[in-house]
Protein backbone atom coordinates (compact mmCIF):
# COMPACT_ATOMS: atom_id res chain seq x y z
CA UNK A 1 0.00 0.00 0.00
CA UNK A 2 1.27 3.34 -0.73
CA UNK A 3 1.53 5.76 2.12
CA UNK A 4 -1.43 8.72 2.27
CA UNK A 5 -1.03 11.94 -0.39
CA UNK A 6 1.20 9.76 -2.45
CA UNK A 7 0.32 9.19 -5.52
CA UNK A 8 1.57 6.70 -8.33
CA UNK A 9 3.41 9.35 -10.27
CA UNK A 10 5.41 10.57 -7.02
CA UNK A 11 5.84 6.87 -6.06
CA UNK A 12 7.70 5.90 -9.57
CA UNK A 13 9.70 9.24 -9.74
CA UNK A 14 10.96 8.71 -6.38
CA UNK A 15 12.03 4.98 -7.39
CA UNK A 16 13.34 6.42 -10.25
CA UNK A 17 15.72 9.07 -8.45
CA UNK A 18 16.75 6.11 -5.70
CA UNK A 19 18.01 3.84 -8.52
CA UNK A 20 19.82 6.65 -10.10
CA UNK A 21 21.42 7.28 -6.42
CA UNK A 22 22.38 3.54 -6.02
CA UNK A 23 23.48 3.56 -9.05
CA UNK A 24 26.24 6.47 -8.30
CA UNK A 25 27.01 4.67 -4.89
CA UNK A 26 27.82 1.84 -6.48
CA UNK A 27 29.99 3.30 -8.78
CA UNK A 28 32.09 5.65 -6.30
CA UNK A 29 33.94 3.03 -4.96
CA UNK A 30 34.89 1.29 -8.39
CA UNK A 31 35.78 4.50 -9.57
CA UNK A 32 37.90 5.08 -6.27
CA UNK A 33 39.06 1.80 -6.60
CA UNK A 34 40.79 2.39 -10.11
CA UNK A 35 42.11 5.47 -8.65
CA UNK A 36 43.92 3.73 -5.69
CA UNK A 37 44.74 0.87 -8.73
CA UNK A 38 46.89 3.69 -10.55
CA UNK A 39 48.35 4.74 -7.15
CA UNK A 40 49.64 1.40 -6.29
CA UNK A 41 51.10 1.00 -9.89
CA UNK A 42 53.21 4.08 -9.52
CA UNK A 43 57.02 3.04 -9.78
CA UNK A 44 59.00 3.67 -6.85
CA UNK A 45 61.55 6.76 -6.24
CA UNK A 46 64.78 6.33 -8.31
CA UNK A 47 65.98 7.83 -5.12
CA UNK A 48 65.16 7.53 -0.77
CA UNK A 49 63.32 10.06 0.56
CA UNK A 50 62.36 11.29 3.96
CA UNK A 51 60.26 13.73 5.09
CA UNK A 52 60.20 15.06 9.06
CA UNK A 53 60.17 18.52 11.19
CA UNK A 54 63.45 20.23 10.62
CA UNK A 55 66.20 19.15 13.21
CA UNK A 56 68.90 21.61 13.35
CA UNK A 57 70.93 17.88 13.81
CA UNK A 58 73.20 15.22 11.50
CA UNK A 59 70.54 12.68 12.37
CA UNK A 60 68.24 12.97 8.50
CA UNK A 61 71.58 13.04 6.58
CA UNK A 62 72.39 9.51 8.91
CA UNK A 63 69.21 8.28 8.16
CA UNK A 64 69.13 8.88 4.50
CA UNK A 65 72.57 6.64 4.20
CA UNK A 66 70.12 3.81 5.99
CA UNK A 67 68.39 4.17 3.67
CA UNK A 68 71.06 4.22 0.96
CA UNK A 69 73.00 1.34 2.79
CA UNK A 70 69.59 -1.02 2.14
CA UNK A 71 68.74 -0.14 6.10
CA UNK A 72 64.61 -0.76 6.94
CA UNK A 73 62.64 2.37 6.49
CA UNK A 74 61.60 1.96 10.21
CA UNK A 75 65.04 1.91 11.82
CA UNK A 76 65.83 5.32 9.55
CA UNK A 77 62.62 6.82 11.11
CA UNK A 78 63.50 5.65 14.61
CA UNK A 79 67.17 7.01 14.23
CA UNK A 80 65.88 10.61 13.06
CA UNK A 81 63.44 9.93 16.60
CA UNK A 82 66.09 8.81 18.58
CA UNK A 83 68.45 11.96 18.12
CA UNK A 84 65.21 13.89 19.56
CA UNK A 85 64.54 11.64 22.26
CA UNK A 86 68.27 12.26 23.39
CA UNK A 87 68.76 16.34 23.06
CA UNK A 88 67.77 17.43 26.62
CA UNK A 89 67.47 20.86 24.65
CA UNK A 90 64.31 19.91 22.80
CA UNK A 91 61.53 19.82 25.15
CA UNK A 92 59.25 18.50 23.03
CA UNK A 93 60.18 15.04 22.86
CA UNK A 94 62.08 12.27 25.15
CA UNK A 95 64.55 13.46 27.78
CA UNK A 96 64.15 17.18 28.22
CA UNK A 97 60.66 17.28 27.61
CA UNK A 98 58.61 19.64 29.59
CA UNK A 99 56.06 17.90 31.94
CA UNK A 100 52.42 17.49 32.87
CA UNK A 101 51.15 20.12 35.34
CA UNK A 102 51.92 17.42 38.09
CA UNK A 103 55.77 17.64 37.30
CA UNK A 104 56.07 14.78 35.50
CA UNK A 105 57.50 14.03 32.04
CA UNK A 106 54.79 11.69 29.83
CA UNK A 107 55.70 10.13 26.34
CA UNK A 108 53.95 9.60 23.57
CA UNK A 109 54.61 7.81 20.45
CA UNK A 110 53.64 5.37 17.47
CA UNK A 111 55.31 4.04 14.52
CA UNK A 112 54.10 1.78 11.32
CA UNK A 113 55.96 -0.56 8.79
CA UNK A 114 54.81 -0.29 5.77
CA UNK A 115 56.00 -3.61 4.64
CA UNK A 116 54.04 -5.59 7.04
CA UNK A 117 51.80 -3.34 7.47
CA UNK A 118 52.18 -3.55 11.29
CA UNK A 119 51.82 -0.78 14.04
CA UNK A 120 52.60 -0.32 17.22
CA UNK A 121 51.53 2.45 19.59
CA UNK A 122 52.58 4.09 23.49
CA UNK A 123 50.84 6.68 25.78
CA UNK A 124 51.52 8.37 28.90
CA UNK A 125 54.69 6.14 29.47
CA UNK A 126 56.95 7.72 32.34
CA UNK A 127 60.62 6.96 33.28
CA UNK A 128 61.68 5.74 29.91
CA UNK A 129 63.74 7.92 27.29
CA UNK A 130 63.39 6.49 23.97
CA UNK A 131 59.28 6.16 23.48
CA UNK A 132 59.77 5.51 20.05
CA UNK A 133 61.22 2.19 20.88
CA UNK A 134 58.82 1.42 23.30
CA UNK A 135 56.11 1.82 20.29
CA UNK A 136 58.12 -0.42 18.06
CA UNK A 137 58.18 -3.37 20.88
CA UNK A 138 54.16 -2.91 21.38
CA UNK A 139 54.39 -3.42 17.56
CA UNK A 140 57.01 -6.32 17.31
CA UNK A 141 56.81 -8.20 20.86
CA UNK A 142 53.24 -8.45 21.67
CA UNK A 143 50.07 -8.83 20.22
CA UNK A 144 48.28 -5.11 20.65
CA UNK A 145 48.66 -2.24 18.91
CA UNK A 146 48.81 0.28 21.98
CA UNK A 147 49.60 -0.19 25.43
CA UNK A 148 49.65 2.70 28.04
CA UNK A 149 51.41 4.10 31.37
CA UNK A 150 52.81 1.28 33.91
CA UNK A 151 51.79 -1.41 31.27
CA UNK A 152 54.61 0.17 28.67
CA UNK A 153 56.98 1.16 31.11
CA UNK A 154 57.03 -2.45 32.38
CA UNK A 155 57.49 -4.10 28.46
CA UNK A 156 60.06 -1.24 28.16
CA UNK A 157 62.28 -2.78 31.42
CA UNK A 158 61.22 -5.83 30.61
CA UNK A 159 63.12 -5.80 27.57
CA UNK A 160 65.82 -4.07 28.59
CA UNK A 161 64.91 0.07 28.30
CA UNK A 162 66.39 1.85 30.90
CA UNK A 163 64.36 3.82 34.03
CA UNK A 164 65.57 7.15 34.71
CA UNK A 165 64.54 10.63 35.55
CA UNK A 166 63.28 12.03 32.69
CA UNK A 167 62.57 16.03 33.99
CA UNK A 168 66.36 17.62 33.70
CA UNK A 169 67.00 20.88 35.64
CA UNK A 170 65.93 23.11 32.69
CA UNK A 171 62.56 21.68 32.21
CA UNK A 172 61.86 21.62 36.12
CA UNK A 173 62.74 25.17 36.02
CA UNK A 174 60.15 26.00 33.25
CA UNK A 175 57.42 23.95 35.16
CA UNK A 176 57.88 25.73 38.37
CA UNK A 177 57.75 29.19 36.53
CA UNK A 178 53.86 27.72 34.86
CA UNK A 179 53.45 26.74 38.86
CA UNK A 180 53.80 30.23 40.18
CA UNK A 181 52.83 32.33 37.35
CA UNK A 182 49.14 30.71 36.95
CA UNK A 183 46.43 33.04 37.08
CA UNK A 184 43.32 30.91 35.47
CA UNK A 185 42.85 26.86 35.50
CA UNK A 186 44.68 26.49 32.54
CA UNK A 187 43.80 22.75 30.63
CA UNK A 188 40.74 22.27 33.26
CA UNK A 189 39.24 25.55 32.02
CA UNK A 190 36.14 25.03 29.05
CA UNK A 191 36.52 24.06 25.79
CA UNK A 192 36.33 26.56 22.88
CA UNK A 193 33.56 24.29 21.62
CA UNK A 194 31.56 23.77 24.33
CA UNK A 195 28.04 23.44 24.15
CA UNK A 196 27.05 27.15 24.08
CA UNK A 197 30.65 28.08 25.37
CA UNK A 198 29.41 27.62 28.91
CA UNK A 199 31.54 24.34 31.12
CA UNK A 200 30.75 22.70 34.06
CA UNK A 201 33.94 24.20 35.42
CA UNK A 202 34.39 28.17 34.29
CA UNK A 203 37.40 29.76 33.92
CA UNK A 204 36.16 33.28 32.89
CA UNK A 205 39.64 35.28 32.95
CA UNK A 206 40.86 32.49 30.55
CA UNK A 207 42.35 33.42 27.18
CA UNK A 208 41.76 31.37 24.46
CA UNK A 209 44.89 31.34 23.47
CA UNK A 210 45.98 27.85 23.63
CA UNK A 211 44.21 28.00 27.35
CA UNK A 212 47.02 30.75 28.09
CA UNK A 213 47.64 32.25 31.53
CA UNK A 214 47.39 35.82 30.09
CA UNK A 215 44.47 37.91 31.94
CA UNK A 216 42.30 39.53 30.33
CA UNK A 217 42.78 43.68 31.40
CA UNK A 218 40.65 46.28 30.51
CA UNK A 219 41.66 48.62 28.27
CA UNK A 220 44.57 46.96 26.91
CA UNK A 221 45.17 46.08 23.28
CA UNK A 222 46.31 42.03 22.63
CA UNK A 223 49.77 43.23 21.66
CA UNK A 224 49.87 45.52 25.33
CA UNK A 225 48.96 42.36 27.25
CA UNK A 226 51.68 39.67 26.10
CA UNK A 227 54.27 42.91 26.28
CA UNK A 228 52.85 43.58 30.33
CA UNK A 229 52.67 39.52 30.87
CA UNK A 230 56.09 38.95 29.53
CA UNK A 231 57.82 41.56 31.32
CA UNK A 232 56.33 39.83 34.93
CA UNK A 233 57.23 36.11 33.31
CA UNK A 234 60.78 37.23 32.83
CA UNK A 235 61.05 38.77 36.25
CA UNK A 236 60.35 35.45 37.81
CA UNK A 237 61.99 33.44 35.21
CA UNK A 238 65.37 35.42 36.96
CA UNK A 239 64.28 34.98 40.31
CA UNK A 240 64.05 31.33 39.69
CA UNK A 241 67.29 31.26 38.18
CA UNK A 242 66.55 30.59 34.67
CA UNK A 243 70.30 31.12 32.54
CA UNK A 244 69.45 34.45 30.34
CA UNK A 245 69.58 32.33 26.93
CA UNK A 246 67.33 30.07 27.85
CA UNK A 247 64.53 32.61 29.32
CA UNK A 248 62.46 34.14 26.06
CA UNK A 249 61.95 30.25 25.11
CA UNK A 250 60.60 29.97 29.17
CA UNK A 251 58.47 33.24 28.54
CA UNK A 252 56.91 31.94 25.38
CA UNK A 253 56.05 28.45 27.01
CA UNK A 254 53.79 29.71 29.34
CA UNK A 255 52.16 31.74 26.87
CA UNK A 256 51.59 29.54 24.64
CA UNK A 257 52.91 25.78 26.17
CA UNK A 258 54.61 23.76 23.15
CA UNK A 259 52.51 21.21 21.57
CA UNK A 260 56.15 20.59 19.17
CA UNK A 261 57.03 16.58 18.60
CA UNK A 262 58.65 15.43 15.26
CA UNK A 263 57.09 12.96 12.83
CA UNK A 264 59.30 11.21 9.78
CA UNK A 265 58.30 9.45 6.61
CA UNK A 266 60.16 7.77 4.70
CA UNK A 267 60.37 6.03 1.31
CA UNK A 268 62.96 3.94 -0.22
CA UNK A 269 64.15 2.78 -3.61
CA UNK A 270 61.88 -0.11 -3.20
CA UNK A 271 58.59 1.80 -2.54
CA UNK A 272 58.88 0.10 1.18
CA UNK A 273 57.47 2.82 3.17
CA UNK A 274 57.26 3.44 7.59
CA UNK A 275 56.34 6.33 9.88
CA UNK A 276 57.15 7.29 13.26
CA UNK A 277 55.94 9.93 15.54
CA UNK A 278 57.38 11.05 19.17
CA UNK A 279 56.69 13.70 21.73
CA UNK A 280 56.16 14.49 24.98
CA UNK A 281 52.74 16.09 24.51
CA UNK A 282 51.37 19.42 25.20
CA UNK A 283 53.47 21.11 28.10
CA UNK A 284 51.34 21.35 31.72
CA UNK A 285 48.96 19.06 29.98
CA UNK A 286 46.59 17.54 32.61
CA UNK A 287 48.46 14.03 33.96
CA UNK A 288 46.95 11.07 31.36
CA UNK A 289 45.96 13.68 28.06
CA UNK A 290 46.95 11.58 25.56
CA UNK A 291 47.25 14.08 22.32
CA UNK A 292 47.46 12.83 18.53
CA UNK A 293 50.81 10.99 18.50
CA UNK A 294 49.90 8.06 19.76
CA UNK A 295 46.99 7.62 17.41
CA UNK A 296 47.62 5.85 14.91
CA UNK A 297 45.42 7.14 11.80
CA UNK A 298 46.11 10.84 13.50
CA UNK A 299 49.38 11.40 14.27
CA UNK A 300 50.95 9.03 11.61
CA UNK A 301 49.76 6.70 9.28
CA UNK A 302 51.03 4.66 6.51
CA UNK A 303 49.55 2.58 3.70
CA UNK A 304 51.78 0.67 1.65
CA UNK A 305 49.99 0.79 -1.39
CA UNK A 306 49.65 4.77 -1.04
CA UNK A 307 51.89 6.96 1.53
CA UNK A 308 52.21 8.05 4.46
CA UNK A 309 51.66 11.26 6.80
CA UNK A 310 52.06 12.49 10.14
CA UNK A 311 51.31 15.94 12.20
CA UNK A 312 52.73 18.34 14.62
CA UNK A 313 50.73 20.58 16.31
CA UNK A 314 47.33 20.99 18.07
CA UNK A 315 46.65 17.30 19.10
CA UNK A 316 42.82 17.58 20.03
CA UNK A 317 42.28 18.94 16.58
CA UNK A 318 44.07 16.39 14.25
CA UNK A 319 42.54 13.51 16.59
CA UNK A 320 39.12 15.35 15.53
CA UNK A 321 39.82 14.81 11.41
CA UNK A 322 42.28 11.45 11.96
CA UNK A 323 44.36 13.66 9.58
CA UNK A 324 47.11 11.13 8.74
CA UNK A 325 44.69 8.58 7.91
CA UNK A 326 42.41 11.58 5.77
CA UNK A 327 45.67 12.75 3.89
CA UNK A 328 46.45 9.04 3.14
CA UNK A 329 42.94 8.25 2.11
CA UNK A 330 42.78 11.57 0.13
CA UNK A 331 45.87 10.43 -1.93
CA UNK A 332 44.12 7.21 -2.47
CA UNK A 333 41.60 9.06 -4.62
CA UNK A 334 43.64 10.98 -6.60
CA UNK A 335 44.82 13.77 -4.71
CA UNK A 336 48.76 15.07 -4.52
CA UNK A 337 50.47 14.85 -1.10
CA UNK A 338 49.65 18.67 -1.22
CA UNK A 339 46.22 18.48 -2.10
CA UNK A 340 45.54 15.76 0.23
CA UNK A 341 47.76 17.72 3.26
CA UNK A 342 45.49 20.88 2.73
CA UNK A 343 42.46 19.30 2.79
CA UNK A 344 43.12 17.43 6.25
CA UNK A 345 43.45 21.45 7.31
CA UNK A 346 40.36 22.47 6.03
CA UNK A 347 38.33 19.88 8.12
CA UNK A 348 40.21 21.18 10.77
CA UNK A 349 39.24 24.91 9.92
CA UNK A 350 35.49 23.61 8.81
CA UNK A 351 34.95 22.23 12.56
CA UNK A 352 35.12 25.84 13.67
CA UNK A 353 32.56 26.38 11.08
CA UNK A 354 35.70 29.22 9.79
CA UNK A 355 35.53 31.00 12.99
CA UNK A 356 39.14 33.05 13.00
CA UNK A 357 38.74 33.91 16.45
CA UNK A 358 38.97 30.54 17.22
CA UNK A 359 40.88 28.89 14.52
CA UNK A 360 43.40 31.61 14.80
CA UNK A 361 44.29 30.04 18.26
CA UNK A 362 45.26 26.35 16.80
CA UNK A 363 48.19 25.14 14.51
CA UNK A 364 48.94 21.95 12.54
CA UNK A 365 51.83 21.20 10.30
CA UNK A 366 51.39 17.53 8.41
CA UNK A 367 54.26 15.90 6.42
CA UNK A 368 53.72 13.53 3.50
CA UNK A 369 55.23 11.33 1.11
CA UNK A 370 54.00 9.10 -1.39
CA UNK A 371 55.11 5.74 -2.13
CA UNK A 372 56.52 7.38 -5.29
CA UNK A 373 58.24 9.58 -3.51
CA UNK A 374 56.45 12.95 -4.11
CA UNK A 375 56.11 14.49 -0.91
CA UNK A 376 55.06 17.88 1.06
CA UNK A 377 54.79 19.77 4.40
CA UNK A 378 51.63 21.84 4.72
CA UNK A 379 50.53 24.30 7.28
CA UNK A 380 47.43 25.56 8.82
CA UNK A 381 49.11 29.12 8.82
CA UNK A 382 51.87 30.17 6.75
CA UNK A 383 54.38 31.95 9.47
CA UNK A 384 55.29 31.02 12.86
CA UNK A 385 54.98 33.58 16.16
CA UNK A 386 58.41 35.72 14.63
CA UNK A 387 57.17 36.05 10.99
CA UNK A 388 59.04 33.55 9.60
CA UNK A 389 57.81 30.90 7.31
CA UNK A 390 56.73 27.20 8.89
CA UNK A 391 58.88 25.11 6.99
CA UNK A 392 60.04 21.48 7.12
CA UNK A 393 63.07 18.98 6.07
CA UNK A 394 63.24 16.77 3.46
CA UNK A 395 65.96 14.32 2.04
CA UNK A 396 65.79 13.12 -1.66
CA UNK A 397 69.57 12.97 -1.76
CA UNK A 398 69.97 16.17 -0.92
CA UNK A 399 69.26 17.57 2.26
CA UNK A 400 67.13 20.53 2.45
CA UNK A 401 64.76 22.40 4.53
CA UNK A 402 61.76 24.29 2.61
CA UNK A 403 58.57 26.33 2.94
CA UNK A 404 55.58 24.60 3.86
CA UNK A 405 52.29 24.92 1.74
CA UNK A 406 50.24 26.71 3.69
CA UNK A 407 45.94 27.27 4.15
CA UNK A 408 45.87 30.49 6.37
CA UNK A 409 47.86 33.34 5.73
CA UNK A 410 49.48 35.05 8.88
CA UNK A 411 50.06 33.32 12.24
CA UNK A 412 48.50 31.78 15.88
CA UNK A 413 49.55 34.76 17.13
CA UNK A 414 48.04 37.26 15.22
Amino acid sequence: MLPPMTTRRDFLSRSAMTAASLSAITQAPAQQSQTAEGIKQLPPPKKPVIVTRHTGDNSVDEAYKMLLDGTDTLDACNHICLAREDDPNDHSVGYGGLPNEDGFVELDACCMHGPTRAAGSVGAIQNIRHACLVSRLVMERTGHVMLTGKGAEHLAVMHGLKREDMLTDDARKMWLLWKESRTSQNFWGPPMLAPGGKSANPAPELHPQKHSMIPRHPGLEWADEIRTRSQQLTAMAIDLGIPERKRAFAVEQMLWPTTGTIHVSCVNTKGEMSGATTTSGQAFKIAGRLGDSPIIGAGCYTDQDIGSAGATGSGEENIKVAGAHTIVDCMRQGMSPKEAGLEALRRIVRNYNGDMAKIRYLDMIYYIVRKDGAYAGVSLWSTTANGTPKVFSVHDGQYRVENCAWLLEGTTTN
